[in-house]
């Protein structure tokens, strides 16, 4: 069975996860708004999953067909093969979207799926129900996805402290796709609170795959092959002699990042350390990528303060980082030319937290 498998990515980032997933051997690859679409079957849906750093979740469109009226979309929900897809005995909710179509009330169209599906399979439906069927009803199109990803796949399951504003795992990866890093030289953080871009990157030099601690949503579905997904859970991780650094002027970050990256069983590859930007120290060996998501306007509030901060940190890239590239995330152009550093032109907007960010990217200093 082969489908349309579609992969949410964070807005403004969705050709760099086209390129993750082309990179990873995924097929039929397209970039669409809010994500990329690839083709293939369950075992594909498991290993995006499992393996895909940057998807926010992972949703298997697998079926499709017209419906102009209530009474036609509850007669063609009713042949659809449920039980090739859901479990009788695990509870499911459905939530349905309809957009230039003659069915246009989406709490109508809902009833009659969640109808189809109890009376045809059997299956209970729940408002907290572990499986969730998604129907987009559009231009009279009934598509029909399961989320087979359950919590977001930002949630790694390593991450308990946060810290203040934290980047979503996902993001962060994408954003290191952007800078090119590959995992092949060492990480800096000068701000790193809870070690997200750290972690990210020392897992990448791992080869360690994001998915491989956490429960998903498609564990719960008719096609679940336990022996097959553990197959694609493990994966040998390589060997690095490289380190990879977060600092904060915050012990409670410091101590929260290192417990984080114990957790993620990175903690032999990463140092984590109290210092402020102004003491900012190039470690030992070659040069690599300082990656940081400072405080800016939005977030934080007032932002007169915070281009002494910006400066300082410019300053201590410019006197002691030479050869090594600096991306910095923030919304405001005008903190990050307080740095003084030679940005190439930004990356395009991202959607983050409520605001927009950018990728102000460097080339070696």
């Amino acid at each position: 069975m082969t489908f349309e498998i579609f992969l949410v990515a964070p807005p403004g980032l969705e050709p760099v996860l086209a390129e993750e997933a082309q990179a990873a051997g995924f097929e039929g690859v397209a970039t669409l708004p809010g994500g990329v679409t690839i083709t293939g079957g369950w075992p594909e849906v498991w290993r995006a999953n499992i393996a895909l750093r940057g998807a926010t979740r992972v949703l298997a469109r697998f079926t499709e067909f017209r419906a102009f009226h209530l009474a036609q979309l509850d007669k063609r929900a009713r042949k659809v093969d449920w039980a090739g897809v859901l479990r009788p005995d695990v509870p499911v909710r459905v939530e349905a979207t309809t957009k230039g179509s003659k069915i246009y009330h989406a709490g109508a169209a809902t009833q009659r799926i969640e109808r189809a599906i109890r009376e045809e399979l059997g299956t209970s439906i729940a408002k907290d129900a572990p499986v969730q069927i998604k129907a987009r009803i559009d231009d009279n199109l009934v598509t029909l996805s399961v989320d087979t990803s359950g919590e977001s796949l930002h949630k790694r399951g390593h991450k308990l402290f946060t810290g203040k504003a934290p980047i979503r795992e996902t993001m962060a990866a994408l954003l290191l796709r952007q800078m090119g890093f590959t995992g092949a030289e060492p990480l800096v953080d000068p701000m790193c609170g809870s070690g997200t871009f750290v972690i990210e990157a020392a897992e990448i030099a791992l080869g360690l795959l994001p998915g491989r601690d956490r429960a998903f949503a498609f564990e719960q579905l008719a096609s679940h092959d336990p022996t097959a997904v553990a197959a694609l859970r493990t994966s040998p991780p390589r060997d690095t002699d490289l380190r990879f650094y977060g600092f904060d002027r915050d012990q409670g970050a410091i101590k929260g990042a290192g417990e984080n990256a114990a957790r993620a069983g990175v903690q032999d590859v990463t140092v984590f350390a109290r210092a402020a930007v102004s003491d900012l120290a190039r470690p030992s060996g070659p040069p690599g990528l300082v990656m940081v998501n400072p405080p800016y306007g939005g977030r934080i509030g007032d932002r007169k303060p915070l281009f002494a901060l910006y400066g300082a940190l410019g300053e201590a890239l410019r006197a002691r980082f030479s050869g090594w590239r600096v991306g910095i995330v923030t919304n405001d152009g005008g903190l990050a030319k307080a740095t003084g550093l030679p940005f190439l032109p930004p990356g395009p907007p991202v959607a983050h937290g409520g605001l927009t960010v950018k990728l102000y990217r460097t080339d070696p200093l």
